[in-house]
């Protein structure tokens, strides 16, 4: 059976920590979990470190980007958007500028990578694959498929407009949406076990570019700012062809919610990991098929310097027997 957080943290403690729960310092607060690997990882690292150290009530709330923007705007919850992917969300600058969202950290401190891939092994093979050119003259040599990622995330709209001002589809290559982050991973590792075609959309930290040689395709155009916030919306009369830039990737919080718990929103503006500590953490997990709850244990257990760095006096008289 796998272990709650809570009774994993504890025994990593060697049975020594005991959170305290009798003061409350902090009431409700709302969390969102992505999904994707990354982000539930934050989202549970941050699950425990407000529960058992600061003391608050928290709900986790499943979501991806764009829902979890809206439901922001329209309700002013959840509290706390975990791994917003702000370069690929029109909406993010909007809710700044209305104080609506507070973005507190890159909570990514190397930032994102986001981009369209084939495997090297199929590089290496073809190497005229590893522009959209070679792959729109051959697009037998990729399987006629883009495998690209689910709906309501943001890359969604503008993987979409991409594809549409390339004129990919008209070449020969048919889009295909996954329904998961889990199916599009599964894709990439069913592809390397045959060597078999592939090309799609993907993106870094995560452990499946850690442990699987991916080639990134040259589009063959110049970021354009300009034309990747137009690609950004599903409005996008005239899309043009941009390759995403290194993805600015951050924790923000309701604007209320910086005013009702200043406590907890400076220890998440301390909650940042680089993309090496990330993809550590998730080959990890892969591994070991473990749960996010466990993949925050490791990370718990690996880097109690980092960790420790994060939090208030307080927190760390409550969680002192993880520190040592």
């Amino acid at each position: 059976m796998k272990l709650k957080l809570v009774s994993a943290a504890a025994l990593i403690a060697g049975g020594a920590f005991s959170a305290s729960s009798a003061a409350a310092e902090c009431g409700g607060v709302s969390i969102t979990e992505m999904d994707w690997a990354s982000s539930a990882v934050v989202t549970s690292v941050a699950t425990f470190l407000m529960t058992e150290g600061y003391g608050c009530d928290v709900t986790v709330v499943p979501s991806s980007t764009v829902p979890a923007l809206t439901s922001l705007a329209e309700t002013g919850e959840p509290d706390i958007l975990t791994e917003v992917w702000a370069n690929s969300t029109p909406a993010y600058e909007p809710l700044l500028a209305k104080g609506k969202l507070v973005e507190l950290t890159h909570v990514l401190s190397d930032g994102g990578v986001e981009g369209w891939w084939i495997p090297q092994y199929l590089a290496d093979a073809h190497p005229e694959l590893t522009t959209l050119e070679g792959i729109m003259a051959n697009p037998e040599l990729v399987g006629g498929q883009f495998h690209d990622c689910p709906t309501g995330w943001a890359c969604d709209i503008i993987n979409n407009n991409n594809i549409n001002a390339s004129g990919l589809e008209a070449s020969g290559v048919e889009r295909f949406q996954h329904g998961s982050g889990e199916t599009l991973a599964t894709s990439i590792a069913s592809a390397f076990a045959d060597e078999a075609p592939w090309f799609g959309y993907y993106w870094a930290p995560t452990s499946v570019l850690g442990k699987y040689p991916m080639a990134q395709v040259d589009v063959g155009a110049e970021f354009s700012q300009d034309a990747h916030t137009c690609n950004g919306t599903v409005e996008c009369a005239d899309p043009v062809l941009s390759p995403y830039p290194v993805a600015k990737v951050v924790t923000a919080v309701s604007g209320a919610f910086m005013d009702r718990e200043p406590a907890i929103a400076e220890l998440l503006k301390n909650v940042t990991f680089t993309n090496a500590q990330m993809g550590e953490v998730l080959a990890w997990q892969d591994d070991n098929n473990a749960s996010y709850e466990e993949a925050a244990v490791y990370f718990l257990s690996s880097y109690p310097d980092v960790w420790g760095s994060w939090i208030n006096d307080e927190a760390k008289e409550k969680l002192g027997a993880l520190l040592k």
